[in-house]
């Protein structure tokens, strides 16, 4: 089945966030040269460090600076004083709209793990990061997809591809994303991600199938 084209706006995002997740700063580089950032690429470029950590995220800054940088950040960008209660709320809307009716199952499993890293997913990643305005949140999550699929983390990638579609990306979009960003990552994780997002694919009449894990 031929994948719907994606614009050529969300496809330099999603080369840039892979990019920058995998290290390949001549790749952000050549995406930074072809594009003209604005404030959903600030965006993006922020999220990143949910995959690949702060280190990556300070040095993705020093390299994209160098080569243009992203523009001046409007005031509206910069989040407003909040209480941890106040980004652990946003959290947990988020969260359940992702998880849907798994969401209490994997809060469980996520503070069994630790209670600190129940509250740092849902109050720093989903309340703080993944809530932010000025990108779509369908869009975070297939950026989310790209990056997971890019860096073989099966588990987290049936979970934010499931994720993605209760916010509304079509299955074959989030295929198309992979595809966008196949060059950067080893033919096996491509393949491998292939057949996860078919695997765990969330259709109307197929129910839900069972998520291997939590995200993150």
């Amino acid at each position: 089945m031929p994948l719907p084209p994606l614009p050529a706006e969300d496809v330099r995002l999603l080369r840039l966030s892979v990019a920058i997740v995998q290290g390949a700063w001549d790749e952000v580089r050549a995406v930074r040269a072809a594009g003209e950032p604005d404030r959903r690429w600030r965006e993006a470029v922020l999220q990143t460090h949910l995959f690949a950590g702060f280190p990556r995220l300070v040095e993705a800054f020093y390299v994209l600076t160098r080569a243009g940088g992203l523009g001046t950040p409007e005031p509206s960008e910069t989040a407003p004083e909040r209480t941890d209660a106040g980004d652990l709320e946003a959290g947990y809307a988020l969260f359940a709209q992702i998880y849907a009716g798994r969401a209490p199952e994997v809060r469980a499993m996520l503070e069994e793990a630790h209670p600190e890293l129940a509250r740092w997913t849902l109050g720093h990643a989903y309340g703080r990061v993944l809530s932010r305005p000025g990108l779509d949140p369908g869009f975070r999550e297939t950026l989310a997809v790209a990056c997971l699929a890019a860096l073989h983390q099966d588990r987290q990638l049936a979970s934010h591809a499931r994720g993605a579609q209760h916010l509304g990306v079509p299955l074959a979009r989030l295929h198309a994303a992979v595809e966008a960003v196949g060059d950067l990552m080893p033919d096996a994780a491509r393949a491998d991600a292939h057949a996860v997002l078919d695997r765990y694919a969330v259709t109307p009449d197929a129910g839900r199938t069972e998520v291997p894990g939590p995200t993150r």
